[in-house]
């Protein structure tokens, strides 16, 4: 009898907690908040959420169904990065007086942080595209024309030469590489990969800079301008997650306060050192690709250039993004032409 009741007591201690009462709570409570979000939004006497952030959602949704194939990954992503975005409202520890408005307006790009972060942590081989001699070449001729532009060439200040110096030696490097038959080595691949990651970093800081000094799409005189801006924030969206995960590959390599270059820093380092090697094709791109490459960047970076059509860091994106495009359906069409012929 007593052995009976202390399999029994001991089958009641095993059971499960049931979460889901806490679940329904804790979604019923999040639902009433985003309701009371939307009213102090909607009855508010100034912007709270701008168009401007919901171009730069956009953008990043877009990239990243993009990367990783998936529009349940998206969703998922995207429902986990809006219950943690409610972290955003907590008072800060210099917060004096807590203004419900400024939270408001700060759980946007909250959200988008939590959302690249997630991305990062749970699909990062999906996030992190594979790179081609085609890519860095690319990369260094907006490099190229990006410090030409700023007027680098001209600066008087010796740091500032040193990084041209060192900027220009590494745009060449990976120019030789498109160009010519040479072996991607682990060696070439590691630096042309880390290249490209400073690289990106670089332009989409810029970028982000740039973008912030345009008005808000809503205070725009015309629907021509409101467009351009919008696109403008919408090309930010789709650059933000490079240039988090750019910036992680690339202060990797400094030690931290528990890894000075001590064994886990170098464990660190060696790991570090092979996703850079492995995100980087060892396929060597059409010679004709990357001269229609260098051929189609020195044509419209060199008219905006001389004609200043658009502002520098949205033509760069807007190349990045178009020229991918147009060596596809140039592809195409020849595939098709020669399918016609035989």
């Amino acid at each position: 009898m007593q052995t009976k009741q202390l399999q029994q007591s001991k089958k009641k201690k095993k059971r499960p907690l049931d979460l889901k009462p806490y679940l329904v709570a804790i979604g019923l409570f999040l639902s009433l908040l985003t309701m009371y979000i939307g009213y102090r939004v909607y009855s508010a006497d100034k912007i709270l959420i701008p168009l401007s952030v919901l171009a730069l959602l956009s953008g990043l949704l877009f990239e990243y169904k993009r990367l990783c194939q998936s529009w349940n990954k998206v969703l998922l992503t995207a429902l986990g990065a809006f219950i943690f975005s409610f972290i955003a409202f907590l008072p800060s520890k210099r917060e004096r007086i807590y203004s419900f408005e400024h939270h408001i307006e700060m759980w946007p790009y909250v959200f988008c942080f939590i959302f690249i972060i997630i991305a990062i942590v749970v699909y990062e081989k999906k996030i992190i595209p594979k790179l081609t001699e085609g890519i860095t070449l690319l990369q260094s001729l907006a490099v190229v024309y990006w410090v030409v532009d700023l007027g680098i060439v001209n600066a008087e200040y010796m740091i500032l030469k040193v990084l041209m110096a060192v900027g220009l030696f590494l745009s060449l490097y990976s120019i030789f590489h498109a160009f010519s038959y040479t072996a991607l080595s682990r060696t070439n691949r590691l630096t042309l990969s880390i290249w490209s990651s400073i690289v990106m970093v670089l332009f989409a800081f810029d970028n982000a800079w740039n973008v912030y000094q345009n008005d808000q799409i809503e205070t725009t005189q015309t629907l021509q301008h409101g467009a351009y801006v919008a696109l403008q924030y919408f090309l930010l969206g789709i650059s933000s997650i490079y240039m988090v995960q750019n910036f992680l590959m690339v202060t990797g390599f400094l030690p931290g306060r528990g890894t000075f270059f001590n064994k886990q820093y170098f464990k660190d380092i060696k790991a570090l050192k092979s996703q850079h090697i492995s995100r980087y094709s060892t396929e060597q791109v059409n010679k004709a690709h990357s001269l229609l490459c260098m051929l189609f960047t020195f044509i419209v970076f060199g008219l905006n250039y001389y004609l200043d059509l658009l502002p520098r860091n949205f033509m760069i994106w807007t190349v990045f993004l178009l020229f991918p495009i147009t060596l596809n359906l140039l592809n195409i069409k020849i595939r098709n032409t020669s399918a016609n012929k035989a």
